[in-house]
C-alpha cells in the first residue's frame, strides 16, 4: 500500500485443475499442489496490486482492485494448469492505528457539520 498501512485481506478463490493436466500437475507439484501454488500466487499478486493504491483508494475502488487481482491470479494460475472460476475480496481491514484515525476524522467531520448547522440556525 502506498501509504504504508497494515492491511488484512481475505480472498475467496473458486478453482479447479484442468482435468487433462492432472497427471502432470501431480507429478510436478504434488498431490497438495493447491496448498503451495495458490497461496504463493495470491500473495505476490496482492502485494503488487495493493501497493499501487493508498488506504482510501482501497476502500473506494475495491471492485477495481478485485478485478485486477482476479485477472492476474487467473493468468498466473493458468501456468500451473489451474482454472479459476471466481475470486472475491471477502474481507478488507486495516491496522488499529489507521482504523482509529479514520474514526476520529469521521467524528470531527460530524462535529463540524453540527456546528455549521447551529450557525445556520442562529443566522435564520
Amino acid at each position: 500500500m502506498s501509504d504504508l498501512q497494515t492491511i488484512n485481506i481475505t480472498l475467496r478463490i473458486l478453482y479447479r485443475a484442468r482435468a487433462e493436466l492432472l497427471p502432470k500437475i501431480f507429478i510436478n507439484l504434488g498431490l497438495d499442489y493447491e496448498e503451495h501454488v495458490l497461496p504463493s500466487i495470491t500473495n505476490e499478486v496482492l502485494k503488487s496490486v495493493v501497493t499501487q493504491f493508498d488506504a482510501i483508494q482501497l476502500i473506494i475502488q475495491r471492485t477495481l482492485i478485485s478485478q485486477r487481482v482476479s485477472e492476474l491470479v487467473t493468468e498466473c494460475a493458468a501456468q500451473f494448469g489451474l482454472l479459476l472460476d471466481d475470486i472475491s475480496i471477502m474481507h478488507l481491514s486495516f491496522g488499529p492505528e489507521f482504523t482509529s484515525a479514520v474514526e476520529l476524522k469521521q467524528v470531527a467531520q460530524q462535529d463540524i457539520e453540527k456546528q455549521r448547522f447551529s450557525v445556520e440556525k442562529i443566522n435564520e
